[in-house]
């Protein structure tokens, strides 16, 4: 093909048309910018696809990363809920004299109530290492993205909110390492000793008498605080970016 158009132009030339041979130069210069930019036109098509299934990829995993962690949110709000009515019926007994529970009812009361550690441990391997290599550029969708990144923030924030009810949970504990109070009485009563291979005590020493102490009651009350704040100012705005975020990649998902 190039030896043909050569020939062209050595005719036109040697038969002295000038002006032929510039209207075919052109012609040719124009030929040449036209299969330029067809190629140029045929890489960036390459590479958009190249992109977009890469950002596929990269939704597709953040879709399951998110679902995963929306189950482990929504567990451990129905536990904080419970250790917050747990807390709230234990400052029942407290104010009500004339109702008290057994030790059993007392000893399982506080088990299901204190026992649980609250932790939010969300899957982000796949977002950090997004956000590290600095791939997060990938997600066309500028509000996605900005959620995205807003969201490791949002968990460091929940998790020092997580240590002062853990601290408060701790204070209430304390309270069970005492010579006055005993923790071997909430084992035998609730069956722990016996899962753990623990002789049950002939005589237990009853914890009753800490529906009287005020540092109790104390205790009790900030712990339901730090709960309800737990759950409404920090689990359930989080709940709604988690969604947020799970819509949005739904949407981007092709």
């Amino acid at each position: 093909m190039i030896n043909f158009f050569r020939k062209i132009r050595q005719n036109l030339l040697t038969e002295n048309k000038f002006s032929k041979y510039l209207i075919y130069a052109i012609g040719e210069i124009i030929l040449v910018v036209i299969g330029i930019l067809i190629a140029l036109a045929i890489n960036n098509s390459n590479q958009n696809r190249v992109i977009q299934e890469k950002e596929q990829t990269y939704l597709n995993g953040l879709r399951e990363e998110f679902q995963i962690s929306k189950v482990k949110l929504s567990k451990l709000i129905e536990v904080n809920k419970s250790n917050f009515h747990g807390a709230k019926k234990l400052l029942e007994y407290i104010g009500n004299k004339n109702e008290s529970p057994s030790e059993i009812q007392f000893s399982e009361l506080l088990l299901n109530t204190f026992s649980s550690d609250i932790s939010f441990n969300p899957n982000n391997s796949l977002l950090s290492e997004m956000i590290s290599s600095g791939s997060l550029k990938d997600i066309s969708n500028t509000d996605l993205r900005i959620k995205l990144t807003n969201w490791i923030s949002t968990i460091d924030d929940i998790s020092k909110q997580e240590s002062e009810l853990g601290i408060q949970r701790e204070k209430v504990l304390d309270i069970f390492r005492t010579n006055e109070n005993s923790l071997k009485t909430i084992f035998d009563q609730t069956g722990i000793s016996q899962e753990i291979g623990l002789q049950k005590m002939e005589q237990n020493v009853s914890n009753l008498e800490l529906l009287k102490s005020r540092k109790f009651e104390n205790n009790i009350l900030m712990f339901i605080l730090t709960t309800n704040a737990m759950e409404k100012a920090h689990y359930e705005p989080l709940m709604y970016d988690l969604e947020s975020i799970l819509q949005l990649i739904e949407y981007e998902i092709k």
